[in-house]
């Protein structure tokens, strides 16, 4: 495990996965969301985000952790690892809003974009299964055979596979 892809609707935990993955393999952590969203929750432009991501992707060794469907092209097929966080939408939509009021007015998901009760995403949240979740069933079909998926649905199935990850 040198390439490590975390995937999943947001409230799934990706972040909170991601750090402890690092703290336990030591491998380096990218958040996308560090990449895409400028202060003031500007997205960075299409082209300007591809080449980004690309570029903190050229090493052997990364935890990137993201969702962007639309650049599953550019992580997926280098990532030796693919880990697929899948909480029941009910529990990521009641992660994300209690994100929102918890950190509401502070930058936790990207500098200088401040935490807000945001209904579009929670919406977005809510829908994953139905309208994201299978452009990433697609993609995975996708890759490589030797590539290893993996999907954790539950908190003590996330547990269990980071205890089984060496420190």
């Amino acid at each position: 495990m040198q390439r490590v892809a975390i995937v999943g609707s947001g409230g799934a935990g990706k972040t909170t996965f991601a750090n402890e993955l690092g703290r336990r393999t030591g491998l380096p952590v990218l958040h996308l969301d560090h990449l895409y969203w400028r202060p003031g929750w500007v997205e960075t432009p299409e082209d300007e985000w591809r080449r980004r991501q690309r570029d903190h992707l050229v090493g052997d060794q990364w935890i990137v952790d993201g969702n962007y469907a639309g650049t599953y092209d550019l992580r997926l097929p280098f990532s030796d690892t693919i880990i697929v966080l899948a909480p029941s939408r009910w529990v990521c939509t009641f992660r994300a809003l209690r994100r929102c009021l918890r950190h509401h007015g502070r930058a936790v998901q990207s500098p200088g974009c401040p935490e807000r009760v945001d209904l579009s995403f929670l919406w977005w949240v809510w829908r994953y299964p139905v309208t994201t979740r299978p452009s990433l069933d697609a993609a995975l079909a996708d890759v490589r055979p030797d590539v290893r998926v993996v999907e954790l649905r539950t908190r003590s199935q996330v547990r269990e596979y980071l205890d089984q990850v060496t420190t």
